[in-house]
């Protein structure tokens, strides 16, 4: 069976999300390429050859530019099987179908791949078609998983680079635990897993990046949704990646009220090489983060960023700025708390101008508040539109979009802004 995996978008790193399936059917005996489009060109000579295409769904843009190559890859290679899988795949199930996807797979995929490309594979070679989907939609099994397999990528020097004090790190990419504990409202995570999460074995995770290191990554991005929601396994991680390459360093995504809950595993974090930790703070207005469910409070973001800056280490916040419920005032008083924490230099530009994003079978959907100004779902943009009760506001944010958007350091950005 020859099988292609596609990725279109992964924020700029090589995908854990090809390299983890490649490294499952491979071992089953298929044969395995791999296309990341956010790095290089449709390979029409694999797509023509491929019996099963897989298109990898992580996040909200990669599953936009995942509907534009499905176009082209049903020019090229109308008998292929189409696949989706990861997050956003059940997310989306009702229009990849209407694009000709047959099988949509969420949650714990590997297996999922691997049971369809034996299933095709047993199908008669006369058959176009291999009958409705098998596979479950969302797979929450725990599993044993294979060290990923990165040759067939591109190599690590086609990625996005670290620039820290004028030098450019080489960044490698993998995800030590998958899902969430936690029931964010606004989180694309909750719809598939529903407050679970899953580790990938702590041996399969260190070999991953070994083979990274080898091929030149001076930095690991760990891409968990939360790597501390399993903090002993995380720790584990850092300290033997410390100790095996004391001059590589790394990035994670840690919850506010995860850092408050272990902050006396700060230090261990700077200690072992952890340059900065991202943090999706989203708002600092106490009844906003109540109706995001987020766990934690405007005064509990503010104790984290001052633990941080005793301890040394960088606190890269994000935030969704633009909400139904956001005011004027609301977003004056964001960027006051920005410079009164010192922290402007940590905060993206377009993290000043995201606007609420509201997917299918989002939580927020369950608010009162949302169900009156949303208008309609849009299918091609994968999101329900909604406008705030004051124009106003909605003008306000598509002029934030076009300065976040101007060229300049983020404190000029950010002067702009103010």
């Amino acid at each position: 069976m020859n099988i292609l995996l596609v990725s279109t978008y992964e924020l700029g790193h090589q995908p854990f999300g090809l390299a983890s399936p490649a490294a499952w059917l491979s071992a089953r005996g298929h044969t395995v390429a791999c296309a990341d489009l956010d790095v290089e060109s449709l390979p029409l000579d694999k797509v023509r050859a491929a019996d099963l295409v897989a298109l990898y769904l992580p996040m909200h843009t990669a599953t936009r530019l995942a509907v534009r190559a499905i176009e082209k890859i049903r020019q090229l290679n109308q008998a292929a099987h189409l696949c989706c899988y990861g997050l956003y795949a059940p997310l989306n199930e009702t229009y990849l179908r209407t694009l000709g996807v047959e099988t949509i797979l969420g949650g714990e995929f590997e297996p999922g791949l691997v049971s369809l490309a034996d299933r095709l594979a047993s199908a008669k070679p006369t058959s176009t078609k291999h009958g409705s989907q098998t596979e479950p939609l969302v797979s929450l099994d725990r599993l044993q998983f294979l060290a990923p397999a990165r040759s067939g990528l591109p190599v690590l020097g086609k990625y996005a680079k670290l620039r820290v004090n004028g030098s450019a790190k080489a960044v490698g990419y993998t995800e030590a635990t998958r899902g969430c504990k936690h029931l964010c409202r606004h989180c694309p995570v909750v719809p598939v897993y529903h407050g679970q999460f899953r580790v990938v074995q702590a041996d399969v995770v260190l070999q991953d990046i070994r083979q990274q290191v080898a091929a030149g990554a001076q930095h690991i991005t760990f891409g968990d949704p939360d790597f501390f929601n399993g903090p002993t396994h995380a720790m584990r991680i850092v300290d033997s990646l410390h100790r095996d390459f004391p001059a590589v360093t790394y990035d994670a995504t840690i919850k506010i009220e995860h850092l408050r809950k272990h902050r006396e595993l700060l230090p261990r974090l700077k200690d072992t090489g952890c340059l900065f930790v991202t943090s999706a703070v989203e708002s600092i207005d106490d009844a906003v983060l109540e109706k995001l469910d987020k766990g934690h409070t405007r005064s509990d973001f503010v104790e984290v960023v001052r633990e941080f800056q005793a301890v040394g280490l960088t606190l890269a916040p994000t935030f969704i700025p633009f909400t139904p419920w956001t005011t004027r005032q609301s977003y004056r008083e964001l960027l006051e708390m920005l410079v009164e924490l010192d922290i402007v230099d940590n905060v993206g530009p377009v993290q000043l101008a995201l606007r609420l994003l509201i997917p299918g079978n989002s939580l927020l959907l369950e608010l009162d508040d949302i169900q009156s100004v949303i208008t309609a779902f849009d299918q091609p943009a994968l999101l329900h539109r909604w406008k705030h009760t004051d124009p106003d506001i909605d003008l306000l944010a598509e002029r934030a979009l076009k300065v976040a958007a101007l060229p300049g350091s983020r404190r000029e950005i950010f002067s702009k802004m103010w």
